[in-house]
């Protein structure tokens, strides 16, 4: 943690840091605590592994053994005692989120290869010890046409753009240099890679798709089905091209005939600053807020920034969009008051205005069609509850999500995006207001 806070990217941007532990760890209840000290840990996320057996614990009330490194029992705990205690730390701090490892182990296109206990920082690649990230994004808004009668996506497009980043991230690890010898070999065996999106929500808004409705998780399990399965066929031709990974032989992939190029193809990745230079909103994350502020960036700088989907949207649908766009600037969503139409209200819908329950869905529509994980945080208001935190964590299980992480807005001091482009980090106004026929669910 220390290293991390003085060793920095360019001299600006610290790196991430995951550390997880085994629910059956004897050291879990002071694990899952240790971030309610302000201060510690600061550059690290932390997650539970959370097994089946102790998921299907907390579900029957059942004792949780803690076992030693030689599989000695050496302690036991109430299950549904030690999940109450997580769901705590989680409202109090963010921190832990859940990772479910037998999950993502029954997904492993290699479990002849070993078994996943870990993942990178943000959740979306479960790996193996010593493997890398391989990352893209694309930028869904660029591949709707708003402008029609009903607007579409350029399916053609997007097939010719999913080929040509899949074949690009392959060459990636060619001509990648590694630091290390133990990181090209695991990297080069198994050659997995993950191309995703960025803009999601951006994208629901220009196919009139409000993010809260079914129509949203409809329309995340046809984009992301279609990548998904060009994303293979691209793979399928690298490999009649260049030859199939090199474990492809034990590999589950072989067991079904499938021959491909890498062991993995898609992923949805957070796209933090990726999304920043791309313009649009990150991962399939809903629109945090219309107007927000990023601070801390840029050497400690505070960067104010309002959606651009929406400024186009203020001058074609309202008389006065100066008047709508101070308190968008003010408060960071749309109040429902004269002047704006109840169908930019229904489109423009911001994470802390979306139920719980619908960010998991969201995430489960597109784990279904990813070959790694998902990486998606579930944005709560203030006054969420722990046991709506309970009810997140038993969904993401029940719904087979490979982890889920939860963020109660002002939990944390210091946060990187504050509402609005005022001086108050958030007013409590815009809790107070929030209209729940904004968006239909």
């Amino acid at each position: 943690d220390a290293a991390t806070e003085n060793i920095k990217l360019g001299g600006r941007r610290r790196g991430a840091n995951m550390a997880m532990l085994r629910v059956d760890h004897p050291d879990i209840e002071e694990f899952i605590d240790c971030k309610r000290e302000q201060g510690i840990l600061g550059n690290f996320n932390l997650s539970v592994a959370a097994t089946d057996e102790f998921m299907n614990a907390v579900q029957t009330n059942a004792e949780q053994p803690l076992r030693a490194g030689d599989g000695r029992v050496v302690k036991t705990l109430r299950a549904r005692v030690l999940f109450e205690t997580i769901c705590a730390a989680a409202w109090e701090t963010g921190d832990p989120g859940l990772f479910f490892p037998d999950t993502a182990n029954a997904a492993s296109p290699a479990p002849e290869d070993g078994s996943i206990e870990c993942s990178n920082p943000c959740g979306e690649v479960p790996l193996f010890p010593n493997e890398s990230c391989n990352l893209g994004s694309i930028n869904l808004p660029h591949f709707v046409h708003a402008e029609q009668a009903r607007p579409a996506m350029d399916w053609d497009r997007l097939r010719y753009v999913v080929h040509t980043a899949i074949r690009f991230l392959d060459d990636v690890i060619t001509v990648n240099r590694y630091p290390f010898a133990e990181i090209e070999n695991a990297t080069l065996a198994r050659r997995k890679i993950g191309l995703g999106v960025m803009g999601f929500a951006e994208a629901c808004i220009l196919m009139k798709i409000c993010y809260g409705d079914d129509e949203a998780l409809a329309f995340a399990d046809e984009v992301m089905g279609f990548i998904a399965q060009e994303a293979r066929r691209a793979s399928a031709s690298l490999a009649e091209d260049r030859g199939v990974f090199p474990t492809w032989s034990k590999s589950a992939l072989a067991r079904h005939g499938l021959k491909l190029r890498n062991a993995t193809q898609t992923s949805i990745a957070p796209t933090g600053t990726l999304s920043i230079i791309g313009g649009t909103c990150s991962g399939i994350e809903p629109l945090f807020a219309l107007a927000y502020r990023r601070v801390g960036v840029l050497e400690n700088e505070t960067i104010a920034e309002i959606n651009p989907v929406l400024l186009r949207y203020l001058t074609e649908h309202t008389e006065n969009p100066d008047a709508v766009l101070q308190s968008v600037m003010r408060a960071g969503r749309l109040w429902p008051e004269p002047g704006i139409p109840s169908e930019m209200r229904r489109l423009f819908v911001t994470a802390l205005e979306i139920p719980s329950a619908q960010h998991v869905r969201l995430q489960a529509a597109f784990q279904k069609h990813v070959d790694n994980a998902v990486s998606k945080t579930v944005n709560l208001p203030p006054d969420a509850t722990v046991s709506e935190i309970r009810d997140i964590f038993l969904l993401a299980y029940k719904l087979r999500c490979k982890g889920i992480t939860v963020f109660r807005y002002g939990s944390k001091p210091g946060q990187v995006l504050q509402i609005g482009t005022g001086e108050e980090p958030y007013e409590r106004e815009y809790f107070a207001r929030c209209d729940p026929g904004a968006c239909k669910l």
